[in-house]
């Protein structure tokens, strides 16, 4: 009878799907070459930090914190889910990578199971190799 139930165990292990995110941080060069295969950007930034920097060139602008440090994951998530393709990476940037690193995390916990590469040091390296900016589009 044991024997059963660890064979009937081993075979449910098998066969269920692992629906979590691999998060991967990756430097300014590796999203270059990661945005030449159309994985977005999504930049979770503030507007006012938007018009400050600029943004990379095609991001997807979805802020996630507001300037109070609040905000609503699944709100959000469901604005995320129409701008990109189901099971498909993403890039996630900020302005240093920290939020983004807490962002990915929470995308992790909830079940989120696309790759979800992570800008580690955010826009702030971006400019600081003087990488290509431009104005925010609303």
């Amino acid at each position: 009878m044991l024997i059963r139930f660890c064979i009937i165990f081993i075979v449910f292990l098998l066969t269920m799907k692992f629906a979590f995110a691999k998060i991967v941080d990756v430097n300014n060069e590796q999203i270059i070459e990661l945005s030449k295969t159309n994985i977005p950007i999504i930049d979770i930034r503030r507007s006012s930090e938007w018009d400050q920097t600029g943004v990379v060139p095609e991001s997807i602008l979805l802020t996630f914190f507001d300037k109070e440090g609040k905000y609503n994951y699944d709100e959000w998530y469901e604005k995320l889910r129409l701008e990109i393709d189901e099971g498909k990476p993403i890039i996630l940037i900020c302005r240093t990578g920290r939020r983004t690193a807490i962002i990915a995390k929470m995308m992790e916990i909830k079940n989120f199971d696309n790759v979800i590469y992570n800008a580690k040091n955010g826009i702030t390296s971006w400019i600081d190799e003087k990488l290509i900016t431009v104005k925010p589009q609303y």
